[in-house]
């Protein structure tokens, strides 16, 4: 069945293609917007139409509302994907999407809103019953209040922007004497990211995992949830490495996880697909936040249910009841995904833009890679750092990590640094492979003391690899213009 004759995919990158790839297989027609230093990036190429929507910076060009929805209507798109970042979780561009008779590929607007607030959404899933961390119930009003709470919930303490995402505004408190410089710089820093300096006090927990739930949704009242991921791995509170289903979950833990995951999502009257993220210390959990979009490690779900969940964002914001019940919904094997950002994880992960000199993807049995690079593309300086998605999939945890570990060692980036390196770390560290992560689980000795080691390797092998490769701008045209020419066979 086709639901749409054609959607507009307010984004770019890999999540653009991503988008694309399910439209295609469903026989929709296909809108990209570009910015004019992606003008020929392959989400561009592979559209079956594309629109210039204004300059580099995103606030002239992916967040610029009006122009997008003008764009969607002018090219005849009835729907608009937004993927992950930019105006996926922004209510109002939901909003103007519905004031302008284009059907918002995600959850209502009011939805959005609500669960936008960190402190909102936490007040409203205390009211259902979800457990919540110990903190306070509204923004901090005043220092001296602030040092009352903290004082009583114990230290350490975390300050949150209540409009917050990715980390932007946090700040660990680990007594009262630097309470209140913390509160006065993530207030600032709210201000200038989000436009809204409310922030507000949680109880720190020290080495938690971080475990979230999907969940898909219909506008019939049907929710399922789609099992767990773990997002342990962090750096600067910005997911690295995520695997499905977490590796120290039990069917007890995973009954009252899930339980609490589908209250979250009837609570806020949620429709679409979303993630519940909970914080999970000493067998005791604690809801953190839902992002209320397509979560970036939607692949590894993917891989382990079988099911597409961007068809399924499609079919639900076209009508359509879930074709699934909950006891349709299995897990078949074990899945994990690594992030490949352009940034040099030995220099605190600095970003490491430029041009792509060589490049090959791995692939073989159980493994998908999500990219919009290529040999000879230049990662502009504009966006996000992740430029690709590895993901590997097989029957046991073990065997997934033993795949990985080879799909790295196959994957070739050469021209710019790469969390490639420090992946390829992870996978061979003792304490991973036997589960004991956390969310700060960067920052011990054991991950730092090889990374050196595993960085010179990687690049050595890289060069070897890439030694069938012929370092000539001729032949990276060569390439490059091949690419087009089928991309442009494949509209025909």
């Amino acid at each position: 069945m086709k639901f749409f004759e054609k959607i507009l995919i307010a984004n770019r990158g890999e999540i653009a293609i991503r988008v694309m790839r399910a439209c295609r297989e469903l026989g929709i027609d296909t809108v990209a917007i570009y910015s004019e230093v992606d003008k020929n990036s392959l989400h561009v190429k592979y559209a079956d139409e594309a629109f210039a929507v204004g300059e580099a910076h995103p606030s002239k060009s992916y967040l610029n509302m009006e122009r997008i929805v003008d764009i969607a209507k002018k090219s005849g798109a009835e729907a608009i994907h937004p993927g992950y970042g930019f105006l996926a979780e922004n209510y109002k561009f939901a909003k103007l999407c519905a004031d302008e008779g284009v059907t918002f590929i995600g959850p209502k607007s009011k939805t959005i809103q609500a669960m936008g607030s960190k402190i909102g959404s936490k007040q409203m899933m205390k009211k259902a019953g979800v457990p919540v961390l110990p903190g306070t119930d509204d923004g901090i009003r005043d220092i001296d209040t602030a040092k009352k709470i903290a004082a009583k919930i114990g230290y350490p303490v975390i300050v949150k922007a209540s409009a917050g995402g990715g980390g932007i505004g946090m700040q660990i408190v680990e007594d009262e004497a630097a309470l209140e410089e913390a509160i006065t710089g993530s207030m600032r820093i709210a201000q200038s990211a989000f436009g809204d300096p409310t922030v507000f006090i949680e109880k720190y927990l020290v080495k938690p995992r971080h475990i979230e739930f999907q969940v898909l949704a219909d506008e019939h009242g049907h929710a399922v949830h789609l099992y767990d991921r773990e997002c342990s791995i962090q750096r600067r509170h910005q997911k690295l490495v995520e695997e499905a289903p977490s590796a120290i979950m039990t069917d007890e833990l995973r009954a009252r996880m899930s339980a609490a995951a589908l209250k979250v999502a009837e609570a806020s009257d949620y429709t679409n697909a979303g993630s519940v993220e909970f914080l999970y210390s000493h067998g005791n959990f604690y809801f953190m936040e839902m992002n209320t979009r397509l979560q970036v490690e939607h692949t590894i779900t993917e891989f382990i249910t079988g099911i597409d969940l961007v068809k399924q964002q499609i079919a639900i914001a076209a009508g359509e009841s879930l074709p699934f019940d909950q006891e349709d919904v299995s897990i078949r094997g074990h899945a994990i995904e690594c992030r490949i950002n352009a940034e040099d994880p030995l220099n605190n992960f600095a970003a490491d833009p430029g041009r792509i000199l060589r490049y090959r993807s791995p692939g073989g049995p159980g493994i998908r890679v999500d990219s919009g690079i290529h040999m000879g593309y230049t990662i502009p300086p504009n966006y996000d750092s992740m430029i690709a998605k590895l993901c590997a999939w097989d029957s046991t945890r073990r065997e997934a990590i033993m795949r990985m570990r080879r799909a790295i060692s196959e994957y070739i980036i050469l021209g710019i640094k790469t969390t490639l390196p420090l992946h390829y770390a992870i996978m061979n560290n003792q304490q991973f492979i036997e589960g004991n992560t956390h969310t700060h689980f960067l920052q011990e000795e054991h991950i730092v003391k090889t990374l050196e080691q595993y960085k010179l390797d990687e690049e050595a092998r890289m060069q070897t690899l890439a030694g069938s490769f012929t370092p000539n701008g001729n032949k990276v045209a060569a390439i490059t213009a091949a690419v087009n020419i089928y991309l442009q066979q494949k509209k025909c």
